[in-house]
């Protein structure tokens, strides 16, 4: 049996912005990978995906719960673990080969053995030739094999990679996600295991040997599953397709089936969705729905959206109650089919109805500004009640959201000079 790499029991994280909020971001996380394993956490952006990886990596304190690398509590960074950011976190005003050096650098390497080990490793991610460049000579593909040279030259025995290909074109991603895949498989870069974050399906299948499903709100594993696909993996094959669906099925179930009082509290965190992106999305079901759901990878090729965005939007036109999502498929309901192919005129009436009765956010807006004599109200007296549920941030975007869709089902107006919100029609 391989040996365990990591084990993580019952973590739980709490960001504090002041002593009266706290912000729950991952609860009674569980799980474990051995050696010889590609682990991919899959997830919304937002699930604390990150937060969890850069625990694993001790970069961190978790709020509650332990993290063991081979068999050894975590407290702080740890020699034998590796991490590949999101952004390419080069000092632009050093070489290829002197950002590479730099962890070997830190870990007092002497300067002799860190060269032949930098060069080595900028051998290994195929940039031979260009270790005298600068950043601002490279291209977004080329920073991020930097980026994993610096990592492998540390010789890891684990590799967290928070989300490395996603600030890259397809075409780029889909060549350094191949190449490293061919050093796993070729045992030259040492590694024992890779834990990959990612909201990309495809990219999750493609790479690994197991994918543990995280919900958000807040983040907890809800599925592990084993991949038994050969590599490398081709997406057209049935077994593949079939993967994806089950995978969307699952995804979708884990936010449809939160229970309504959940999802119209004042605290529901609203998807980023604007009502151009609803309606097309709703017309596109309409159009290309058969007898039975539309399946959710079909919808997703056609609409060329990635899960995050689909999710998002797929999310508040179920709380709308305009379509029902299940077994990895999503349908119209009739309220759904009748805004689809009504007129402007009638789609804002039929979408201030549904705001009205499904988003408890928009209704008390609405409640406030006709109780006051003018019907006005300054947009940051809403603020002030979201910032006890959410952070400053969060509660700008869930406001920033609610006005949009407020001003188009012409429920209420708001003035961007003044920061006020009026009533469309007081009578």
């Amino acid at each position: 049996m391989s040996e365990k790499l990591i084990e993580l029991k019952s973590i739980k994280k709490i960001f504090r912005n002041d002593p009266q909020q706290e912000l729950l971001v991952l609860e009674d996380v569980s799980f474990s990978m051995c050696e010889g394993e590609i682990v991919a956490l899959l997830g919304r952006s937002g699930s604390g995906k990150s937060t969890l990886l850069r625990i694993i990596a001790g970069l961190i304190e978790p709020t509650a719960g332990e993290v063991y690398y081979r068999n050894k509590k975590v407290n702080g960074p740890v020699h034998g673990i590796a991490m590949v950011f999101q952004s390419f976190a080069l000092m632009p005003w050093l070489t290829v080969l002197q950002n590479v050096e730099l962890g070997l650098e830190a870990l007092g390497v002497k300067k002799e053995e860190r060269r032949q080990r930098a060069l080595k490793a900028i051998d290994i991610v195929g940039l031979d030739g260009f270790e005298s460049a600068f950043p601002k000579e490279l291209s977004g593909g080329m920073r991020q094999r930097v980026g994993f040279a610096r990592a492998l030259v540390v010789e890891p025995n684990l590799l967290l990679m928070d989300e490395p290909f996603s600030s890259l074109d397809v075409l780029t991603s889909d060549n350094l996600r191949n190449d490293l895949l061919e050093l796993w498989e070729e045992g030259r870069a040492k590694l024992k295991g890779i834990l990959l974050v990612t909201h990309d399906i495809y990219e999750a299948i493609s790479m690994a040997d197991r994918i543990l499903i995280f919900d958000s709100n807040p983040g907890k594993i809800l599925h592990d599953l084993p991949v038994h696909l050969p590599r490398p993996r081709d997406d057209e094959l049935p077994a593949f397709k079939n993967l994806l669906d089950k995978i969307y099925t699952l995804m979708t179930s884990s936010s449809s089936d939160i229970e309504a009082e959940t999802k119209i509290d004042l605290s529901y965190r609203v998807p980023d969705a604007q009502v151009s992106e609803l309606i097309g999305l709703l017309e596109t079901i309409e159009y290309e729905e058969a007898e039975g759901a539309l399946d959710f990878s079909y919808l997703a090729e056609i609409v060329q959206l990635d899960v995050d965005e689909l999710l998002a939007l797929t999310e508040v036109l179920d709380i709308l109650h305009f379509t029902k999502s299940q077994d990895g498929g999503i349908h119209l309901t009739e309220a759904g089919e009748k805004f689809a192919n009504a007129d402007i005129l009638e789609q804002k009436k039929i979408f201030a109805r549904h705001l009205m009765q499904y988003i408890p956010l928009v209704k008390r807006i609405c409640d406030v500004l006709r109780k006051r004599s003018n019907n006005k109200v300054s947009k940051k007296y809403f603020l002030a009640e979201l910032e006890d549920y959410f952070s400053d941030e969060d509660a700008e975007r869930v406001l920033r959201v609610i006005i949009e869709w407020g001003r188009f089902a012409e429920l209420f107006a708001y003035d961007d000079n003044t920061g006020k919100l009026s009533l469309e029609n007081p009578e």
